[in-house]
């Protein structure tokens, strides 16, 4: 898991171009398939889920990362001083699955929307193919201070993710 993803660093890092490498994990957003989304459609169905609680890390709404992306692009554009290298960007704040699909559900139960009872389980107990750390989280502190980015909370931006796909609170 991640070896392609190193292999693709590694070459931009040996290409001696300027680069900005930006990491993140957890990526979630209104559209596509993510697991926002499969907890609301599997929750819709089932009254009560199995959800990792072993791996922690931070979710990372689409939209902030693009707007991350979109400060640090237009400062590599305009300023040949612009800090490069490896930046870290996920919404702030720590949880596990369990912990995340947990605050889904709430958010969702005041929208109206899917609900359901979160069991917490150990990874052993949901193979994958692929192995996931058990500690995604990462550390803000270079992108913050090259660039001023400054992450929000991942339920702040659960909310607004939620708003899109059920509606405001009711």
């Amino acid at each position: 898991y991640g070896a392609s993803k190193l292999g693709g660093e590694l070459a931009v890092r040996t290409s001696r171009a300027r680069h900005a490498i930006v990491r993140t994990a957890w990526v979630v957003s209104a559209h596509g398939n993510n697991f926002v989304k499969s907890m609301l459609r599997v929750g819709a169905t089932r009254d009560e889920l199995g959800v990792v609680d072993d791996q922690h890390g931070s979710p990372t709404s689409a939209a902030d990362l693009a707007a991350a992306l979109l400060t640090i692009t237009v400062r590599l554009i305009e300023d040949d001083a612009a800090p490069t290298g490896i930046f870290h960007f996920s919404n702030a704040g720590a949880v596990s699955w369990s912990g995340f699909a947990r605050e889904i559900f709430a958010q969702s139960s005041a929208r109206g929307g899917a609900v359901a009872g979160v069991k917490p389980i150990a990874t052993t107990d949901y193979p994958t193919p692929a192995q996931r750390p058990a500690n995604s989280l990462l550390s803000h502190d270079a992108i913050r201070t090259a660039y001023g980015i400054e992450p929000r909370a991942w339920q702040d931006a659960l909310s607004e993710i939620l708003d899109e796909l059920i509606g405001a609170p009711k």
